[in-house]
């Protein structure tokens, strides 16, 4: 009996790695799919060696180039913006707001999604439509009008930003895990638990919770793009970060003005 309990236990863990490596091996076949990882990976591995790799301040205007120069501009490889600062270093230095802003949301509402999802899943009736009414509420207005409204009544700032982006994502992680934690506790492997005398708690973390977890990462996954975006947008629509901080959202904007002269001011940061 003891062996067999350690095999329903361990069943869960063998299912959520056989799901990775089938989502690995499909994103592996998908040559866009691995360009875009590369290329966010660099854009990672950048920002995070900014203080070594960034040929200037990014807040310091140039000494050796003026307004608007062009890229490949001596010294300058991707030219430098309205104020003469480098464009390549602000687009470095702007990894380092821009990712983490995109990350932490994902992050917290995968976090309190889990907690919701579950709670909704293995609670009764009145607590389950309570929370995924209260959900719904969220899900009836537009993802980025929700996310400026919060940030407007909020205030500019990160933190701000972070909060408004999580409070989107939340209601989508937690019917995610709602209905796997739904569909799992119906599967036979759950009742062959509760026959071996699992409680509820055990159950939750042994059984549920690991076969949940994989499709909230790969939500979270394909979601950073997204997220990347609507922090550019936010910090474009004055509702983010704020100047002079290099961030790639205010950059795009701080372009607007001079777009038909230098469009690489706009371009550059929003590619």
């Amino acid at each position: 009996m003891p062996q067999d309990r350690n095999d329903s236990l361990a069943e869960p863990v063998r299912a959520y790695r056989s799901e990775l490596r089938l989502a690995w091996a499909a994103v592996a076949k998908d040559h866009l799919a691995v360009a875009g990882l590369v290329v966010f990976g660099l854009a990672v591995l950048a920002s995070v060696l900014a203080p070594l790799i960034s040929p200037y301040d990014p807040t310091e205007a140039s000494e050796t180039a003026g307004r608007l120069a062009p890229p490949l501009t001596p010294g300058h490889l991707l030219g430098t913006d309205g104020q003469a600062r480098d464009m390549l270093s602000r687009i470095i230095w702007g990894g380092r707001i821009s990712i983490p802003i995109a990350l932490a949301p994902i992050i917290a509402s995968s976090i309190l999604g889990l907690a919701l999802g579950l709670l909704a899943g293995f609670s009764g009736r009145l607590v389950r439509g309570f929370i995924m009414r209260g959900l719904d509420i969220i899900f009836a207005f537009p993802g980025v009008l929700l996310a400026v409204a919060v940030a407007a009544i909020m205030g500019p700032g990160m933190m701000n930003v972070m909060l408004a982006m999580s409070i989107v994502l939340l209601p989508y992680v937690s019917r995610i895990v709602f209905v796997e934690t739904v569909r799992i506790l119906q599967m036979e492997f759950i009742e062959a638990a509760r026959v071996c005398g699992t409680g509820t708690t055990r159950l939750l973390f042994r059984e549920v919770l690991p076969n949940v977890i994989g499709p909230v990462i790969v939500y979270g996954t394909t979601s950073l793009g997204g997220m990347l975006v609507l922090a550019a947008g936010l910090s474009f629509l004055g509702a983010g970060v704020q100047p002079p901080t290099a961030d790639w959202g205010i950059m795009a904007s701080d372009g607007r003005v001079v777009l038909a002269k230098a469009p690489w001011v706009s371009l550059l940061p929003g590619l």
